[in-house]
């Protein structure tokens, strides 16, 4: 038994269970093992959360990264939604994610992206609040479509009913692609006054 097969069951059994639902002792069971020999790999079920959060995350870490031909809008979109999809792929995926720090390989991609950004003429510290931003903004996006979706079956979930009939419903995506538009309009005329400070008294 090594550690990819035990990342492996797990994250099925998250599918499966939930997060909440998720031990060590089921995770031995599933494995046919007893418990401790999971300590071979993992000191506890807090190692073991944050190397499956690792796991789960692979579909977006191990994405292209950006290249000096790209343009950094679309870019800054498709990073977003790569993001967003990874997370919603697991059940509880937000859940899981969420207060994880990025490490080793994944520093060097963080670096890389801002790199690419500052590159595209976008100022480093409005490039790092805005991808500090739009990740929040995802993980806590995708935290409430998992939280209506209940079983993690239903990830298309409208808004709930309760709303005034004047208020028209929403879908999650619908949501999150408005929201992330006014992330990348805003980043967009930061940048735009970089490049022209005068323009920063008329646009008042």
């Amino acid at each position: 038994m090594n550690r990819e097969t035990v990342l492996t069951e797990a994250l099925d059994l998250l599918d499966e269970v939930g997060l909440d639902a998720v031990s060590t002792r089921q995770l031995a069971r599933r494995l046919g093992v007893e418990q401790p020999s999971l300590y071979y790999h993992f000191r506890n079920k807090r190692d073991l959360l944050g190397a499956m959060s690792e796991a789960a995350m692979a579909p977006h870490a191990t994405a292209p990264l950006p290249t000096p031909a790209d343009d950094w809008r679309d870019w800054f979109l498709e990073n977003t939604r790569s993001f967003r999809r990874t997370l919603l792929a697991r059940r509880d995926g937000a859940r899981l994610h969420a207060g994880s720090s990025p490490g080793g390989a994944d520093l060097d991609r963080i670096a890389h992206k801002m790199a690419f950004l500052t590159a595209a003429g976008v100022p480093g510290d409005h490039a790092r609040t805005a991808m500090m931003a739009a990740g929040r903004f995802t993980v806590g996006s995708v935290l409430e479509e998992q939280a209506d979706a209940g079983d993690g079956t239903d990830r298309t979930a409208a808004v709930p009913p309760e709303l005034p009939p004047d208020v028209p419903p929403m879908d999650h995506e619908s949501a999150f692609e408005a929201g992330l538009a006014l992330i990348l309009e805003g980043l967009e005329q930061q940048v735009r006054r970089a490049q022209d400070p005068d323009r920063t008294g008329r646009d008042r």
